[in-house]
């Protein structure tokens, strides 16, 4: 491998990103770096072994000519999950795996070690190993896109809690009167600021009567409104825009601030197909998280966006590994 120290070549691990259509995979050296990568389309409604079958393929096909210089597989899969034994538990979006032992199935295919963890965690993990939290112990890292997720490191390692399902950040609720999530609770991070939810916000103004670019982009249908509708016509200086993403931009500051109260990290980091969406609205965000915080020193708590975006799952996979 041309330009690629002995040392950096010789330690390459594979990370798999696992979702309910596609199952995507790379091989990543030790400075984090994703060499390659593949696309498959994973077979969510067949057999386990049809399911387990699409992750060996994407797997194979990613492997190096030398595969004695992978030392390890790791996989974001959605949760629920349990990390410590790598057993799929009851994932809504993977019906064909249902307590299914990914890890255990996959080493028997590879004589490596095979980690499983959810996408948040994973991606945490790499941020802090390699991307813009590396050098840091403690880190809160947020994923912004349809929903909102989050990962917690500790002393370098996911924190998992008592049982392993730790971090669901996104369902921390600001507002006991808000809107129900799809968890079943009022008022969650998620059911307000998310990708989704900024959109959900746009469409009820539109309908309301509100004029705006937003729903030209949208050719005068409500329901063709996006996140990225919003952002559009953010970028044109509309009012409507700046005003919804202005409102979730707090909420977001605010959630944060309890996550600087009750976790104390060294950084927070923001990735996600949604953090774009925010990016405007970063230098508000750090101004407010401070002032909504009770923690006399948050103030010097950076808040960064995340170096890995739609790769985050290939990159938090090789980083469990690590």
């Amino acid at each position: 491998m041309p330009g690629v120290p002995r040392s950096v070549a010789d330690n390459l691990f594979v990370g798999v990103d696992i979702g309910g259509t596609k199952v995507a995979a790379g091989l990543v050296n030790a400075n984090g770096d994703i060499l390659s990568q593949t696309r498959i389309a994973m077979v969510a409604n067949g057999s386990a072994a049809d399911g387990l079958n699409a992750i060996l393929s994407a797997i194979s096909k990613t492997l190096p000519s030398d595969s004695r210089s992978v030392h390890g597989i790791g996989i974001c899969a959605p949760g629920p999950l349990d990390p410590r034994t790598g057993v799929i538990l009851n994932p809504p979006n993977l019906p064909c795996w249902r307590d299914f032992p990914l890890a255990a199935e996959v080493r028997k295919a590879y004589s490596v070690s095979v980690k499983v963890d959810n996408d948040a965690n994973a991606a945490a993990l790499a941020e802090a190993r390699w991307g813009a939290a590396r050098g840091y112990s403690n880190v809160f890292y947020a994923t912004l896109g349809t929903g909102i997720g989050s990962g917690i490191v500790f002393d370098g390692k996911i924190y998992h809690g008592r049982t392993g399902a730790a971090g669901e950040g996104g369902h921390v609720s600001i507002d006991r009167n808000g809107p129900i999530c799809v968890c079943g609770k009022p008022g969650c991070i998620e059911v307000l600021a998310s990708g989704t939810a900024i959109a959900k916000r746009a469409r009820t103004c539109i309908s309301e009567g509100r004029k705006s670019l937003i729903n030209e982009l949208a050719n005068g249908n409500p329901e063709l409104i996006t996140g990225q509708t919003v952002a559009q016509a953010l970028a044109a200086d509309d009012v409507l825009a700046r005003e919804i993403l202005t409102e979730c931009a707090d909420m977001i500051a605010l959630w944060l601030s309890n996550m600087v109260d009750i976790l104390d990290p060294e950084i927070i980091v923001i990735g996600g197909g949604a953090a774009a969406l925010y990016e405007p609205f970063f230098g508000s965000i750090r101004e407010c998280v401070p002032a909504f915080a009770i923690n006399p020193r948050a103030h010097e708590v950076p808040i960064a966006a995340a170096r890995y975006g739609a790769d985050s799952g290939i990159a938090g996979g090789a980083a469990l590994c690590t």
